[in-house]
């Protein structure tokens, strides 16, 4: 699994818009990159909608929020359509992504063991630096985790 102090590595994927974004498309900015394991799932719901209701604030101290799960583009625009998400969720249906960042893996839950997104975020900073990462954040209080490492 990366670590603080790596380079994110550097990916493109599809957002609910059908667009191709980069994450060097935002050097120079803040970014709060967040795996999280389904749309409509109530941990991931409370995550997002978390994120969503305190976006300017994180705007306003110059992050980016950006979603990454394995669900598709199609399914991803009715996630953030439903929820009005303002933030651009990222299709990674091949496991590209989470694979290089690590977050996939075993994970348990009610006595099964199976494979799955961990929800983790990487805050990188403006040279695509990691700066922290949330290995299990706090769904209804992710911002706010967030806010305050920012400010450290």
């Amino acid at each position: 699994m990366l670590q603080v102090g790596d380079a994110a590595p550097n990916f493109a994927a599809r957002s609910q818009h059908g667009s191709l974004v980069r994450l060097s498309d935002y050097r120079g900015s803040k970014v709060a990159l967040y795996f999280y394991p389904r749309d409509n799932t109530p941990g991931c719901t409370k995550q997002s909608c978390n994120l969503r209701d305190h976006v300017t604030v994180l705007a306003s101290h110059g992050i980016t929020v950006l979603g990454i799960s394995g669900d598709s583009v199609e399914s991803h625009e009715k996630f953030a359509q439903k929820y009005r998400l303002p933030f651009l969720l990222l299709a990674d249906t091949d496991k590209t992504i989470v694979n290089e960042y690590g977050v996939w893996g075993e994970k348990k839950m009610y006595g099964r063991t199976f494979l799955g997104i961990k929800r983790t975020t990487f805050f990188i900073d403006e040279e695509g630096v990691i700066q922290h990462i949330f290995k299990r954040p706090k769904v209804l209080q992710h911002a706010e985790e967030i806010l305050k490492v920012s400010q450290s």
